[in-house]
Order: C-alpha cells, then structure tokens, then sequence
C-alpha cells in the first residue's frame, strides 16, 4: 500500500517571517521620504522613553522629578509626532480635509514649545 502523500505546510514562524516581510517590503515602496523621517524619529522617542525607564529602575530614580520630566518629554513628543504623522499622510486627507500639511507641522511645533516650556519648569 502506498503511503498518502503529505501536505508541506509552512510553520508559523516561517508564516510570520513571510508576513514580516512583506510588511515591510510594502512599507517601503508605499511610504513616502517624509513619513519614513518622522516614524524614524518616532521609534527614537520610543526608545528614549525606554532607556529612561530603565535607567530609572535599575540604576537611580534620584531626582525624580527629573525622571518624570524627561519621561513626560518623551511620551507627549511622542504623541504630538503621532499626531503630526496622521494629519500629513496623504491616505488620511479625508479625515483631515482641512487642516493643510503647513499647518500641522505649525501646530506640531506650537505644541512642542508648550510641551517643553511646561517640562522645564517642572524640573525646578
């Protein structure tokens, strides 16, 4: 008796290897210049934020009101980019139809200043 054939069927990880992959294969080619800047700094807030934590935990929290400024620096830069990432990619132009690109990166830089007047003054 011969003995059923059977089926190859990839592993999950080769599946999510595959899906990665393509993923960023299609981010790549579909993702303008700007954008890519602005998520590139976005990945450096985020891993600003985490060396901070870190930091924090293992080595000193001393003075903690430093940590909490420097760590709420990071998070609401964080957001405001985020913020500016969605108003000025142009698959978003219904949701946004009329706030103009000039006027995101305006209120992204209004923003920022409020946010760090606020965050030095926290410092003491």
């Amino acid at each position: 008796m011969a003995a059923a054939p059977t089926k190859s069927t990839p592993s999950s990880q080769s599946g999510a290897s595959v899906a990665a992959q393509s993923l960023w294969t299609a981010y790549l080619d579909h993702t303008s210049s700007r954008l890519k800047f602005v998520d590139a700094f976005l990945v450096f807030l985020i891993l600003s934020g985490v060396m901070q934590f870190v930091y924090c935990v293992l080595i000193t929290s001393f003075p903690f009101n430093a940590f909490l400024a420097g760590f709420a620096s990071t998070v609401g830069q964080f957001v405001l980019t985020a913020s500016l990432r969605s108003q000025v990619n142009p698959e978003n132009r219904g949701l946004f139809k009329e706030v103009s690109p000039e006027r995101a990166f305006a209120d992204f830089v209004i923003g920022s200043v409020v946010l760090h007047f606020f965050v030095f003054n926290f410092l003491g």
